[in-house]
């Protein structure tokens, strides 16, 4: 069957985890949304600014802008050994990229893989070339600023054999876009002895629907980090990336979310160690404030002398909402060492009159404990980026 039929019948292909979504109810977003030359004086630039984008570019190494569906924004700065442009422009000067195009990605995966194929999404293209460490952080981010429309978004991240990379994503819905759908496709690939820390700070309308899908393939000896953070009300969320590890390769999936009355997040990550003396760790902290929270982690041991760790933990704040922890361990071999744990409670109540002792009224001394449960959840971060994760948890609204 040809490639592109097998895609056109994923079409209908539900999603495996999540609340199933009609693709059908939103329109195309806009691909000549416009351009956004200067940031700082951008009318977009609270909503950029939230999510760890800085309209400034201070301690950037580039910054790439989509609003819907069109590239709004570029601005690598001269740094050698990065590359940053649109997807689409990419391929006019890579013939080689192609080789990269839904080579991690199954287009045929589910209905939203297949749209983004279908639609030739466009996104970003960054890549970081053999032996280069890039100084600062590059940011990207994607804005819904339509009503009942979807964004459909493609990237392709390469990090060369020895090089080294620090990104930082922000994705968020302009007020009046509330109702609409987000699906970005991420491809990313690791040489050897390669070293990403990719995070995403995501801040959405409490009706937006969100599907990020996330592949990372990863060389020998290479490092590779992923932390999610969303700390505001979202509509409905699912996201589940997977990555496969080389020899002696790792992969740390870090996960913070608070879920507010209305939404329902079900977010998680899958490592397959697939490389001899390869490492895993999978870390989920949650707050349920009303809302559904689903926590996902699968970890696949394929090889012998591989280890890995799983681990949930989870605080309800209010009735009504929910929470589920949903650990899979998975081993082909003998030889592995695959440790969870996963953990459901409260705030005890001594540490709260503990603080109401000190000064705070109640809601004050819950809100500094979430903070604390929360911001303490990802450690070794570089400085910068641990900056970023400390204000988005900052500007949580816990009730305070």
């Amino acid at each position: 069957m040809p490639y592109d039929e097998s895609v056109k019948e994923a079409l209908s292909k539900k999603g495996a985890y999540g609340k199933d979504i009609d693709i059908d109810d939103y329109e195309e977003g806009s691909k000549d949304s416009g351009t956004v030359t200067d940031l700082e004086s951008s009318e977009y630039r609270k909503y950029m600014e939230h999510v760890g984008v800085v309209a400034d570019e201070m301690n950037r190494s580039g910054t790439l802008m989509f609003l819907n569906n069109t590239a709004s924004h570029c601005s690598p700065k001269v740094q050698e050994g990065l590359e940053l442009l649109s997807l689409s422009k990419a391929l006019k000067v890579h013939e080689g990229l192609k080789d990269f195009m839904w080579n991690a990605m199954d287009p045929a995966k589910d209905k939203f893989t297949a749209k983004t194929y279908l639609e030739d999404a466009d996104g970003f293209f960054i890549r970081v070339k053999s032996g280069y460490h890039i100084k600062n952080p590059v940011q990207s981010c994607m804005l819904l600023s339509q009503n009942k429309t979807v964004q459909n978004i493609h990237n392709i991240l390469i990090v060369e054999d020895g090089a080294s990379l620090e990104m930082i994503t922000g994705c968020s819905t302009v007020r009046h876009a509330n109702d609409s759908l987000h699906v970005g496709v991420t491809e990313i690939y690791m040489g050897d002895n390669a070293n990403l820390t990719y995070s995403m700070i995501h801040s959405w309308g409490n009706k937006t629907s969100v599907r990020p899908r996330t592949k990372c393939v990863l060389g020998k000896g290479s490092n590779y980090t992923n932390n999610y953070v969303i700390m505001n009300p979202v509509g409905n969320l699912q996201s589940f990336p997977v990555a496969d590890l080389g020899e002696r390769s790792s992969a740390t999936y870090n996960t913070i979310c608070i879920a507010h009355e209305g939404s329902e997040i079900d977010t998680g990550g899958m490592v397959n160690l697939n490389g001899a003396g390869s490492r895993a760790e999978i870390m989920s902290r949650s707050v349920s404030m009303g809302g559904k929270m689903c926590a996902r982690g699968r970890l696949v041991g394929n090889v012998p002398g591989v280890k890995a760790h799983l681990e949930c933990r989870s605080i309800i704040l209010r009735d009504g909402g929910s929470t589920l922890a949903i650990p899979e361990l998975e081993a082909h071999v003998a030889d592995v060492e695959m440790t969870h744990e996963a953990a459901v409670g409260k705030i005890a109540r001594d540490q709260i009159e503990y603080l109401m002792s000190r000064g705070l009224d109640e809601d004050q001394a819950v809100s500094m404990i979430v903070r604390g449960f929360l911001s303490g959840s990802i450690n070794g971060l570089p400085e910068e980026l641990q900056r970023e994760m400390d204000a988005a948890i900052e500007q949580a609204n816990l009730g305070d």
